[in-house]
C-alpha cells in the first residue's frame, strides 16, 4: 500500500531523513521505533503531508504522494495530546472530521456509533470531555480517527501522556481494534515493549536512517548492528568470539549463555540481581563482561564466585 524510496529531509541545512526506503502492506501494523530525535515523527509528518520540502518518493496504492494535500489523502492521524476539543461531547469530537467531509447527519449518527461500539464507549455520547480518564480520552481520540474509515491510520506516541500501567493495558486493545477494523496502520514510538505488543514488523531507526527492519521477534534475536543490539537491551558486544578467539565483533545474545559446570568459558561473578522470576548476572570474562538471566527457581551463584559458562554457538553474532 505504501511504498517509500531514497527519501531524504532536512530543516535548516540539516539531514533529518536519510536514504529511507520502506514499505508497508496492506492491513499491516508497522512501527516506527527509535530514540528522541532519530526522525521517526519527522517521516510520519512526511507521509501525512505535513512535510513537504523532501527528495525521494512516496506512493500510496499506486499513486505518488508528493501534489496530493492532506485534506484528501483520505489518512487518519491521533498524536500524543488527543487534540480533543473540551467544548463539544464525545459523540461531537467523534462526529468532527465526518463533519467536515460533508458526510449527512443520519450517515454521520451511525459512524458515531460504529467507532465508539469499537472503543467500548457506545454509553459515552453525551459525555463531557472533562469527565473522562485519560484512558478514556485515548479511546475518543481512536474513535474520532477511525470513524472516517481513513485508508491509512498514523498515530504519534498516542500512549505517551499515560502512566505506565495504562498503556500496557491499551496498547494491546489498540492492536485487537485495529486489525478488527482492518487497517493499515503507523505506529510511533520510543518505547520497545510498546513496539512488541503492537507491531507486526519493526522499523528501528537512528539518526535519521532506519537500521533495521523486522518483526519483533527478528530484531530481538537477530540484531544486525551494534545499535540495535543495544537499543533492544542486548550488551554482550564483544571483540573477538570467545569459541573461536577470532578477532571479529560479535553480539553474544543472553538467551545462549547458561551456567554449567562443563562450560568452555572461565569467569567470576561481577554482580547478581534480584528480579522477582528472574536473576540478572554480570560475569567477568576475559574476553568482556557478560550479562544474562536465570530463573530465579535455580540456584543462584554469589558475588566473586567463579564459575564456568555454556555459549551456545547459535546466540553467537557478528555484528556491525
Amino acid at each position: 500500500m505504501l511504498k517509500i524510496e531514497n527519501l531524504a529531509y532536512a530543516y535548516d541545512n540539516t539531514a533529518v531523513l536519510k536514504d529511507i526506503d520502506l514499505q508497508v502492506k496492506e492491513g499491516e501494523i508497522i512501527c516506527l521505533l527509535g530514540p528522541s530525535g532519530c526522525g521517526k515523527t519527522t517521516l510520519l509528518r512526511v507521509i501525512a503531508g505535513l512535510e513537504t520540502d523532501y527528495s525521494g518518493f512516496v506512493e500510496y496504492d499506486g499513486k505518488a504522494l508528493g501534489n496530493i494535500p492532506i485534506h484528501k489523502r483520505g489518512f487518519g492521524l491521533m498524536f500524543q495530546d488527543f487534540a480533543l476539543f473540551p467544548h463539544m461531547t464525545v459523540a461531537e469530537n467523534v462526529a468532527f472530521g465526518l463533519k467536515m467531509q460533508g458526510i449527512s447527519t443520519k450517515e454521520r449518527q451511525k459512524k458515531v456509533g460504529d467507532a465508539l461500539a469499537l472503543v467500548n464507549l457506545s454509553d459515552y455520547h453525551q459525555r463531557d470531555i472533562s469527565q473522562l480518564s485519560g484512558g478514556e480520552k485515548q479511546r475518543v481520540a481512536l474513535a474520532r480517527s477511525i470513524a472516517p474509515q481513513p485508508s491509512l491510520l498514523m498515530l504519534d506516541e498516542p500512549l505517551g501522556s499515560l502512566d505506565a500501567g495504562l498503556r500496557e493495558r491499551l496498547v494491546v486493545d489498540l492492536r485487537e481494534i485495529i486489525k478488527r477494523v482492518g487497517l493499515t496502520a503507523i505506529y510511533v514510538t520510543h518505547d520497545q515493549q510498546e513496539a512488541f505488543a503492537i507491531a507486526d514488523r519493526i522499523a528501528l531507526m537512528n539518526s535519521g536512517r532506519i537500521e533495521q527492519i523486522g518483526t519483533p521477534q527478528d530484531i530481538y534475536k537477530q540484531p544486525k548492528t551494534v545499535f540495535v543490539a543495544q537499543f533492544m537491551g542486548l550488551e554482550n558486544v564483544l571483540a573477538k568470539n570467545p569459541l573461536t578467539k577470532a578477532e571479529e565483533q560479535v553480539l553474544i545474545h543472553p538467551l545462549g549463555i547458561t551456567l554449567d559446570i562443563n562450560g568452555v568459558v572461565d569467569g567470576r561473578v561481577r554482580e547478581v540481581v534480584y528480579r522477582g522470576s528472574t536473576y540478572r548476572i554480570i560475569i567477568e570474562t576475559e574476553f568482556g563482561d557478560l550479562r544474562f538471566t536465570i530463573n530465579s527457581d535455580n540456584q543462584a551463584p554469589t558475588t566473586g564466585d567463579t564459575v564456568k559458562l555454556n555459549i551456545n554457538p547459535n546466540y553467537v553474532l557478528t555484528i556491525r
